[in-house]
């Protein structure tokens, strides 16, 4: 059987983790991960934005990452011969319609949450609420997906921080700044394609950006606890990961550009 979590027992985690208030803090969760949570994904939401209040800011990566290229491997399960009738009608982004692509039911009911906002990016958005929302998700441009200026660089300037529910370094996306900041031997950038609405028509759009993939994401994880202070408590079955995102990105440059 699963452990009974109620929003208090997320409150009282949270806290354990010294999450504060004003603080702004990117999130990756699982709901699945923690166990039967009383209310759901709501109650989630809801401990989070209480924990960080009115002038602190929650954020989610809510990617909709099928609406890529075919030739990119996103449409496993249709036959190569099917892919041109996806790109003619795979449906445009639209950031208040568009569902998330496995980000889980925590990040599906965040993007429609009262106050959220969602960034531009059709295939890499990410959503935020509280003080610093509008700064974080705006101007998020089809190439500039994860460099200083998108919104996981916008939190670095913010100082800002990540908290992993029960998923690893490998849904942590902040680390995709390291891989735009970092200089390596095999960084190079990519030809990607998505379907939008280009003066008010639906096109499917090709454009330029850095081309990551996160494979040693965990690896690199693993090596910032060795070095740094991360913060871990458990909820219900899940291990919660609470860290510096600028410590955690500046670590990941420097270990990039050495194992790379």
């Amino acid at each position: 059987m699963k452990p009974l979590i109620l929003k208090e027992d997320i409150l009282e985690a949270l806290k354990r983790l010294d999450v504060q208030r004003g603080q702004n803090i990117m999130v990756h969760a699982s709901l699945s991960s923690i166990g039967y949570v009383c209310g759901g994904a709501q109650s989630v939401i809801e401990a989070l934005l209480e924990s960080t209040g009115e002038q602190g800011t929650i954020v989610m990566p809510t990617q909709s990452w099928k609406n890529l290229d075919p030739e990119t491997g996103v449409h496993w399960d249709v036959k190569e011969k099917d892919w041109d009738r996806i790109r003619k009608y795979w449906p445009a982004y639209q950031k208040d319609l568009t569902p998330t692509n496995t980000m889980g039911a925590i990040a599906e009911m965040f993007r429609l949450w009262p106050g959220t906002l969602r960034s531009n990016h059709p295939a890499r958005s990410v959503a935020a609420n509280g003080k610093n929302a509008k700064y974080i998700t705006e101007n998020h441009t089809l190439s500039n997906i994860f460099t200083i200026d998108s919104p996981v660089g916008k939190l670095y300037e913010l100082n800002g921080y990540v908290l992993l529910i029960g998923v690893d370094y490998d849904k942590n996306t902040s680390l995709h700044l390291a891989d735009a900041l970092a200089q390596y031997p095999s960084k190079h950038n990519c030809i990607e394609h998505s379907a939008i609405f280009e003066n008010g028509k639906r096109v499917w759009k090709e454009y330029e950006t850095l081309y990551v993939d996160g494979d040693d994401f965990i690896e690199i994880g693993n090596a910032f606890e060795q070095k740094h202070v991360v913060k871990k408590t458990h909820l219900g079955n899940a291990t919660l990961t609470f860290m510096s995102q600028r410590e955690l990105v500046d670590f990941a440059v420097e270990w990039i550009e050495e194992n790379r």
